[in-house]
């Protein structure tokens, strides 16, 4: 496997209700910068997604954000990262910060968050590409998530080979960790 040098971190465009989410997002970001590795995000200056791109600057960690020019015309671009890349669609979105990137992880998040993780995730299936990708389990968050793709796995809808795609970790360090010791399953069928 390549080594990680940049890290794509999906996550809410909304703060959260508890405080935690936050302290994590900053925690993440400053695990990040501290080891010397870049962060690539959605470019949003709203919730955890600016709140992990401003602690990473912080550090003086690099910080490509890549976001749409829907996105931009609402205002809502991050306008003090090391790159920021404006693309048409969603779709070109994911790509590039999939380009960018040499690992993913999920934090807490919306709808946008867990498409964007589960694309990667079946992309990985899919075996186009064989990158570390975590779900940062930050007070519990998913652990009913990975029970239903627990279930899944049981009831013979996703191969256990393809269940070890991610992992899961409580906290930023652990999380790191895992990634930095991936080591991807041998391609699923």
């Amino acid at each position: 496997m390549a080594a990680v040098r940049r890290i794509c971190v999906f996550c809410g465009s909304r703060p959260g209700r508890r405080p935690i989410h936050l302290e994590q997002a900053q925690a993440l970001a400053a695990a990040i910068a501290d080891r010397k590795l870049g962060l690539v995000y959605g470019g949003s200056s709203l919730g955890l997604m600016a709140a992990v791109a401003e602690a990473t600057l912080a550090r003086g960690g690099e910080v490509i954000g890549v976001i749409p020019q829907a996105l931009v015309d609402k205002e809502i671009a991050h306008q003090r990262l090391t790159e920021q890349h404006v693309v048409g669609s969603m779709h070109e979105r994911k790509a590039l910060m999939d380009k960018l990137s040499d690992a993913a992880i999920a934090m807490p998040g919306g709808f946008g968050t867990l498409e964007e993780f589960f694309e990667m995730v079946t992309w990985g299936q899919l075996g186009l590409h064989r990158k570390p990708l975590g779900l940062l389990n930050v007070d519990r968050f998913y652990e009913s998530l990975i029970r239903q793709i627990d279930l899944a796995v049981a009831e013979g809808f996703i191969l256990p080979a393809n269940r070890a795609l991610f992992i899961d970790a409580p906290d930023p360090a652990a999380m790191l960790d895992r990634i930095l010791a991936f080591e991807p399953p041998p391609p699923g069928k």
